[in-house]
């Protein structure tokens, strides 16, 4: 595992992995987030009445989703008024978010492309949201500027990822354990293979968020239901229970940074 930032090609591996392993089994799992009533977010399907991810002023407002995948987050917030645009580097996920586009009657326009370099103008949209998306897939010294590059001044930023906890103690193979396996001033980049993820410490991500100005107004650690039984080959259900295998940070953009 080596700090964020050392490598670039991060961007390619991530992209061969949804586009060649993961994208095949997404339909099924895609048409049941897009069919709920009600948004659950994350592993434990935490209900969106708990969290509050979506604003009661959402409707009519411009959101951009980072690393959409199959883009039903935009789903949900298109169903709430909003006025979403999806971006993800997969092309295979993206093809699976127009067939459910064309199957549910929902449009948005949807990008092919990186969270850390988007082709929007500076100040366009009033949310950035990221469910597992950019927000572990890709490098938060540049997905996090370029959210507040995005962002219009008083925009939200919402974002869902592992927490740092589970980065400690996930093993390369199997599902996390009750021991420290890493130090927490080595996390980062996650190298996994055939896949890169990024779980920062807490300490270093306030500190990247306030030097892109934004304010962090809520961290919501998740923790598995003690009615679910069903696991994952990440985490199973009571380690979740017990410790937070996920986690939900909520900013606001106060100041955009001047360069230099």
């Amino acid at each position: 595992m080596t700090d964020a930032g050392d490598h670039a090609d991060h961007q390619e591996l991530n992209r061969r992995y949804w586009d060649d392993q993961a994208a095949a089994w997404h339909g099924p799992l895609a048409r049941d987030h897009w069919s709920v009533t009600e948004p659950r977010w994350g592993l434990w399907a935490t209900p969106e009445s708990r969290v509050r991810l979506i604003p009661d002023d959402v409707a009519g407002k411009r959101v951009i989703e980072l690393g959409c995948g199959t883009a039903y987050v935009s789903a949900w917030l298109a169903r709430a008024g909003a006025r979403p645009v999806g971006i993800d580097v997969s092309e295979a996920q993206l093809a699976t978010a127009r067939a459910m586009q064309a199957e549910f009657g929902i449009d948005f326009p949807l990008i092919l492309g990186t969270a850390e370099d988007v082709p929007c103008d500076d100040g366009s949209f009033d949310m950035v949201i990221s469910e597992y998306g950019a927000s572990l897939w890709c490098d938060p010294h540049r997905w996090i500027p370029e959210a507040a590059r995005l962002l219009a001044p008083g925009g939200r930023l919402v974002f869902m990822r592992y927490s740092p906890l589970f980065a400690m103690c996930v093993p390369a193979e199997g599902a996390a354990s009750d021991t420290l396996l890493r130090g927490q001033f080595t996390l980062g980049r996650l190298d996994w293979g055939q896949r890169v993820e990024f779980v920062l410490p807490h300490g270093e991500m306030l500190r990247l968020l306030r030097d892109n100005g934004f304010v962090v107004e809520d961290l919501i650690e998740i923790q598995a239901p003690q009615s679910t039984h069903r696991g994952f080959p990440e985490v199973t259900a009571d380690w979740a229970r017990s410790w937070p295998s996920e986690e939900i940070w909520k900013a606001r953009l106060t100041d955009r940074p001047t360069a230099g």
